[in-house]
């Protein structure tokens, strides 16, 4: 088993999901994070004036598979989530030893 956590832009999170939702990805776990990278910060113009905001809103998604669907689920993810521009995210991807559903205690596969 396999957990998925890939940082995307905003503005391309309604992609992700839906592409995620049409191969059969029924749950995962969504997080509000910041970063730092290669564009150093976006700029904000309000009312005339320009702010640099030092750290860049992403979402983080995180989700359990098995090691077969694992291809399948990054390049949806790829797909979905590029735009071509510095800053569409990444793409990171863990071992997992064990998975419990709590409500069941089933284990394994059956619990993702």
């Amino acid at each position: 088993m396999k957990k998925i956590e890939a940082v995307i832009r905003l503005s391309r999170f309604d992609a992700v999901r839906d592409a995620l939702a049409e191969i059969g990805v029924r749950f995962f776990t969504l997080k509000e994070v910041k970063g730092f990278g290669l564009q150093k910060g976006e700029t904000l113009t309000y009312r005339g004036s320009v702010y640099d905001s030092s750290y860049i809103g992403r979402l983080q998604l995180d989700l359990l598979t098995t090691n077969e669907k694992l291809d399948l689920i990054v390049k949806t993810i790829v797909k979905a989530g590029r735009t071509g521009e510095i800053g569409d995210g990444k793409i990171t991807v863990f071992d997992v030893h064990e998975v419990t559903r709590i409500r069941t205690a089933e284990t394994g596969a059956a619990a993702i």
